[in-house]
């Protein structure tokens, strides 16, 4: 086959010969970057004039749902790109995602006891937080441990 079809079929995949538990953590870390620079978007973080540094005062809500403040973002961030880096190896990215995984049950855990109206709320956490908290900590976990199973040799 000739023509630009042809060249870009030539073309490596980047993905290729990746092990599965990187290309899993390498996905989840680019979607915490991204959540965490939408936290910052207004109209997609409503309120957005209500979005404080930290602490439950934070009134804005990313996709109207999730109360997110500064801090909250910041840390979406920060693990989004921890999860960059350590998705280079095998051995760290089943570490990202299982220790992640289990960093975001305990977080869920602290939202389901903490008081959402105390000053101990200082992420801020809500309802659909925890759920997601829950759902987050439940799904890395899961894919740490099923991509990094080694194949039957």
């Amino acid at each position: 086959m000739i023509g630009p079809l042809a060249h870009s079929r030539a073309r490596p995949n980047p993905a290729d010969g990746k092990a599965p538990v990187r290309r899993a953590a390498g996905v989840v870390a680019v979607v915490f970057v991204v959540i965490g620079v939408l936290g910052f978007l207004p109209g997609v973080t409503n309120p957005y004039d209500e979005l404080r540094f930290a602490g439950h005062h934070s009134g804005a809500a990313l996709f109207d749902t999730f109360q997110v403040s500064v801090l909250h973002n910041l840390v979406h961030l920060g693990f989004g790109v921890a999860g960059l880096v350590l998705s280079r190896t095998v051995t760290r990215a089943r570490a990202y995602l299982v220790g992640g995984g289990a960093v975001y049950l305990v977080l869920w855990l602290y939202g389901v006891v903490m008081d959402a109206g105390s000053g101990a709320n200082f992420l801020p956490l809500n309802d659909a937080d925890n759920w997601l908290h829950l759902g987050l900590g439940l799904g890395m976990i899961a894919l740490g441990v099923s991509t990094a199973r080694r194949a039957p040799g």
